[in-house]
């Protein structure tokens, strides 16, 4: 049976989501969800409704490769979503909204913040795909 994971950009303002299964090994960006205080209800309700089987949360560091301020908000980002069904990890997001906005770029469309957000969330999704199961 395929794993599903789902992936999370966490910011401050906006969480990036991407999602994908171990079948088809590509992560594809979803919507992004707004931080306004349900963000934890919504994370849980696409968890269990999606049978997530692995939450993959980007893992911010600066360049060189230390906990910056951002790091210590994803963890308690991560402590206050509580206990879940779901294995949990975290997955080096470096350079990933960079990578994001590029690929937009790219598409050439407009695009909005939440979007970037998302393609990251789908980027740090991808990595951790690659690492788990060797390049595609």
């Amino acid at each position: 049976m395929a794993k599903k994971y789902l992936a999370l950009d966490v910011g401050e303002r906006r969480i990036g989501v991407a999602l994908a299964n171990s079948d088809v090994k590509i992560a594809v960006p979803g919507d992004y969800i707004t931080v306004d205080g349900t963000e934890f209800d919504v994370i849980r309700g696409i968890l269990a409704h999606e049978s997530i089987d692995v939450l993959v949360v980007g893992y911010p560091r600066n360049q060189q490769g230390e906990p910056t301020a951002q790091t210590q908000y994803v963890e308690n980002f991560v402590s206050k979503l509580g206990k879940v069904e779901s294995k949990i990890v975290f997955q080096d997001e470096s350079l990933t909204s960079v990578k994001a906005e590029s690929i937009l770029a790219a598409q050439k469309r407009p695009y909005a913040k939440g979007d970037i957000d998302s393609m990251a969330a789908s980027v740090i999704l991808q990595d951790y795909l690659e690492m788990q199961h060797g390049r595609l």
